[in-house]
């Protein structure tokens, strides 16, 4: 037998078995199809009753667990937050800031001391 008369033998035996099939295949379909409408029907009612079930454990959840994960998150984040540093001032500036002391209290003591000899000079203006 050659190759080709192989592949038509092949392609007749298929044909045969396709001719036998069509008839059990043309039986089962209406119960293939009232099969899927009993699993579109099971899968509606599931779902109608996993809805409220799923709406019930969400709002526990909410109201019951929700806040308590809150609280422990915001505990732990108050117990690793490191500890305020104090700001310190630069050294230059706690230096410029001591010498402007100084300087306004020489300043003061020199203004106080005129106007102390300014009363008690006679040669001045307005002195005794």
């Amino acid at each position: 037998m050659t190759r080709t008369s192989r592949a038509d033998a092949a392609l007749d035996q298929a044909r045969q078995a396709a001719d036998r099939i069509k008839p059990v295949a043309d039986q089962l379909k209406p119960l293939a199809e009232s099969t899927k409408a009993a699993a579109d029907r099971g899968l509606r009612k599931t779902r109608a009753w996993a809805a409220p079930q799923l709406e019930r454990t969400g709002q526990a959840l909410q109201d019951k667990v929700a806040p308590k994960v809150s609280a422990m998150l915001s505990s732990a984040a108050g117990r690793i937050e490191p500890g305020r540093e104090r700001r310190r001032l630069p050294a230059g500036a706690m230096i410029g800031a001591a010498i402007a002391a100084i300087a306004a209290g020489v300043a003061a003591a020199a203004a106080a001391l005129r106007r102390g000899r300014d009363r008690h000079d006679p040669d001045r203006p307005g002195g005794h």
